[in-house]
């Protein structure tokens, strides 16, 4: 019997850690749903904030997500080209993770490849972006996703411009935007 309530003890202690901690009261990204995405300034103060990886069942992912962003983020799917309404933008500004928030592209780094998505040369913070190794058209390609939710994003080329020589081809159903004001 007192092993059970040791066993008991050890698991409420273990879970507690693995617990986010409390919040100081001050909004950030992980707390915040699409509706109240904090401004482009906050993004650009805490840059390189901690990256905790949120999970959701897909129930919850499928009660915050339309069906086409639903289908995208979260069963890696792929939006037709030139369908996107973040493909022609040219504001200044920041493309934050649909799913979560997480700043992922800075405008300054947006180019246009033709290609019919929104094409980036470079990321906002390279801790945004997770990578595989995706065969999903029989030939291996680069996968991205969102390093906070795992949000399919779209794939990386090396056909980009200098100075990277990198294209991040991501889909817009994936991407907010938040403009920066001058």
């Amino acid at each position: 019997m007192q092993s059970l309530g040791l066993l008991i003890m050890i698991a409420v202690v273990a879970f507690s850690c693995n617990r986010p901690a409390a919040s100081s009261g001050a909004a950030t990204p992980q707390t915040q749903d699409k509706q109240t995405i904090p401004s482009f300034g906050y993004y650009l103060n805490n840059k390189r904030d901690t990256i905790r990886f949120i999970q959701k069942t897909e129930v919850e992912w499928k009660t915050q997500l339309s069906p086409q962003e639903y289908y995208v983020l979260r069963e890696k799917g792929t939006e037709r080209a030139f369908t996107g309404d973040l493909t022609d933008l040219k504001k200044d500004g920041l493309y934050t993770c649909r799913g979560c928030g997480l700043p992922l592209f800075h405008s300054k780094h947006k180019y246009n490849s033709g290609s019919g998505w929104p094409s980036f040369f470079d990321v906002f913070d390279k801790t945004s972006i997770a990578t595989d190794t995706d065969y999903d058209l029989g030939y291996a390609r680069t996968e991205l996703t969102c390093a906070r939710c795992g949000g399919h994003l779209g794939h990386v080329f090396d056909d980009g411009p200098q100075p990277t020589g990198l294209r991040y081809c991501i889909n817009s159903v994936s991407l907010d935007f938040i403009e920066e004001k001058n």
